[in-house]
Parts: structure tokens; sequence; C-alpha cells
């Protein structure tokens, strides 16, 4: 994949455009918010919490709209950069680009629209890191999610070389 020689500042980005990150969800079970393997960055499935609370719980489709649900991935989104940052020891001008997401839905089995709540952390790593944030993806509908959340959405991104 080709990228443009000049690298947009992914730090300034969050000052111009108001992103608020929240604080990096502790792990409710036995696993890390993140592993590096070389140049990778694997980043453990967050739900949409926001510095401690599930913002959104139930089923997308009988319990939950479609557009909350969207919402509550862009949360979802939101803590992976979280983080990310933490695992680009503060600065994530060190990312290089997205690689992948994967997204998982809470939501009644005949309910036929979950790349479209999956897009609400889709959009956001655009919006966030432009070119560099296009990824290849995976949107699931599952019968349940921990804290039954209604998202949850996983990461692997590749950094810059040290």
């Amino acid at each position: 994949m080709l990228f443009l020689s000049t690298k947009p500042s992914f730090e300034k980005n969050l000052i111009e455009r108001e992103i608020t990150l929240p604080t990096v969800p502790v792990p409710i079970a036995n696993f890390l918010p993140f592993q590096r393997a070389g140049n990778l960055v694997y980043l453990a499935g967050q739900v949409c919490e926001w510095n401690g609370e599930v913002t959104c719980t139930g089923k997308v489709g009988t319990e939950i709209i479609i557009e909350r649900a969207f919402n509550a991935a862009r949360i979802c989104g939101l803590n992976l950069i979280a983080a990310l940052r933490q695992a680009c020891d503060g600065n994530l001008d060190r990312v290089s680009h997205c690689v992948r997401l994967g997204g998982f839905v809470n939501c009644e089995p005949d309910f036929n629209a979950v790349p479209q709540v999956v897009d609400g952390a889709s959009n956001l790593m655009y919006e966030m890191f432009g070119e560099r944030g296009r990824h290849a993806r995976t949107a699931v509908g599952v019968a349940s999610l921990p804290r039954c959340a209604t998202v949850e959405v996983e990461a692997i991104f590749i950094l810059d070389s040290d």
C-alpha cells in the first residue's frame, strides 16, 4: 500500500477534531489491553465503555436502535485509540496505519445491518488517521457480549519502525 510521503500528526488530529479519549479500560479477565509484536500492535476487544461505565447494553434490532449502536461502536473505537496511544508510549504519531478491525454486535438472529453498526468504529479510524485508517474488517452478529454490551471491536495496527 502506498502512502503519502508526508505523514500527518495524529496527536494534532485529536486536538483539531476535538476528540476526547477515555481512560484505557481495565481488563475484566486475564488479558492485556494490547500486545506488541515487533511493529504490530494487537488491541484487545473493547466494548462500548466510557471511563468504567458501559454506555449501551442490549440487543440491536429489538432493544437498541441502529443509530445508538453505531455510536456505541464509535466509543469502542475511542477505547481502541486510547489503548493504542498507551502502546505507543503516549504518542500516536508513531502509528503507521490500521490493518484490521473486528467488530461484534450483540443482536437478534435476523438483524442484517451488522456492518453498518461497526461503521461507527471504522469511520472513526478514517476520521482520525485518514487514508492510514482504512482497514480490512470483519463484522459479526453475536448472541451476547461481556457486560451485556451492545458492541465490541478489536484492532491491529502497524507502528513506524523505531
